[in-house]
């Protein structure tokens, strides 16, 4: 009956007047740059880069896409997670690094997997309420270079062995409600939308296809940067512009994995069918139309509204299909205009349950495949499906996307994006 019901709602949303019609138009946000680097597998190829040198690549990318003067960046959000270790307000040292001025006001955002999303988001408002005119949004994360706790120390351990905590572990991938692992969450989804092991796994396999695909065919060619990686001394550089877990898949193994969150047999949720820990950055510029006019910068996406949604920590899987139809709401566009959708692959049960209640076409979603196969470095993913649904929908000549990814916590953010020819 839910179901049903959550479906119809969705299907018989109607075009409306949209929180944008109340903007000045020369104030709508366009996106004059979207960029990223490659994903970079757990200690790969990317992971002598901190988090923070990983952003400020991806933010000089975004500014020679543009062709904006550093000048005249007026701000900047940027998402991250796993902030431990990494000295004080990251996104300031991005900025600070990406070669940006001193005078660039920024936010460093932890909203978990949806912190580069809701980077784009509060750029967005700021350009909306005119209080600035360019800003910058992204999200950085190396889960590689994620470091151990030792909460005990500072005060003495004064007898016996003390206790090491992974902080990836603790601050990016562990409930901090339940304090069980989000792949528990994931089982919880499988079992309330009776989805089973062979479909998690066959959505697998297909994600690392499209990845696969995608990659040869040069699809991510102008979505990814390419990044000079030290070699050892008197070693020359090499140069690392495509992701790298893609091709780390053996097909025939994923159906023979054991269940990684539960002890239960009959588990589905596997270390294959969820997404990879990995290395990476995306960066976005978002300019007022007005600025984009005057200044001749080349348009490449505008966007028409955006939305977030919370529930159940523990239903957090399943928080999109919440935040899909406010953003269609607040955008006055309907489901059925929508191209394309980039649901983020926590897991791919996260993709299949809420395909499952919008009524979701498989074709339409993460066609160039999704965190299962690419990697989701958490504090850049939001990002990053905002960069590959833009480049899906100018490769493919088509209008209107929508992003969304979820959230520890139980939340949720989606944005809806329109391609300019």
């Amino acid at each position: 009956m839910f179901l049903r019901r959550t479906q119809k709602n969705v299907t018989n949303l109607l075009a409306r007047r949209t929180f944008m019609n109340n903007v000045d138009p020369g104030k709508r946000p366009v996106i004059v740059a979207a960029v990223r680097t490659a994903i970079g597998s757990f200690n790969g190829k990317l992971s002598s880069f901190d988090a923070t040198t990983l952003g400020a690549l991806a933010i000089r990318g975004a500014i020679a896409q543009a062709g904006v003067s550093p000048n005249e960046v007026h701000e900047a959000y940027m998402g991250n997670v796993v902030q431990s270790n990494l000295g004080q307000a990251p996104g300031r040292q991005a900025v600070l690094n990406g070669g940006l001025p001193k005078t660039v006001c920024t936010t460093t955002l932890n909203k978990m997997c949806a912190s580069g999303m809701k980077s784009a988001m509060l750029a967005s408002q700021s350009v909306m309420l005119g209080i600035n005119s360019t800003v910058i949004a992204g999200g950085f994360e190396s889960m590689s270079n994620a470091p151990y706790y030792l909460p005990k120390v500072r005060f003495g351990l004064r007898y016996g062995d003390g206790q090491l905590i992974d902080g990836l572990a603790k601050d990016g991938l562990t409930d901090a409600y339940n304090h069980k692992p989000m792949g528990w969450a994931a089982e919880e989804c499988a079992k309330a939308y009776a989805i089973t092991r062979q479909e998690q796994d066959a959505y697998t396999i297909e994600s690392y296809r499209r990845a696969a695909e995608a990659t040869s065919s040069g699809a991510f060619k102008e979505e990814i940067l390419s990044i000079s990686v030290p070699g050892k001394p008197g070693a020359e550089p090499t140069y690392v512009n495509q992701d790298e877990e893609f091709a780390n898949i053996r097909a025939d193994k994923i159906p023979t994995l054991k269940p990684a969150f539960t002890k239960d047999p009959d588990g589905t949720v596997t270390a294959a069918n969820s997404s990879k820990l990995s290395d990476g950055a995306a960066a976005l510029i978002i300019m007022s139309e007005e600025k984009a006019k005057r200044g001749g910068f080349k348009v490449i996406g505008r966007i028409l509204g955006f939305a977030d949604a919370e529930k159940d920590p523990n239903e957090f899987t399943t928080a999109p299909a919440d935040a899909i139809p406010k953003a269609l709401k607040h955008s006055g566009i309907n489901l059925s205009d929508v191209s394309y959708f980039e649901i983020n692959e926590a897991f791919s049960v996260v993709a299949l349950a809420n395909m499952k209640i919008l009524g979701l076409d498989p074709a339409n979603v993460n066609i160039y495949g999704g965190a299962v196969a690419l990697g989701h470095p958490i504090g850049c993913s939001g990002a990053r499906i905002i960069v590959t649904l833009l480049n899906a929908l100018k490769r493919n000549g088509k209008s209107v996307g929508v992003a969304a990814i979820c959230n520890g916590g139980g939340g949720a953010s989606s944005i809806v994006i329109e391609r300019v020819n």
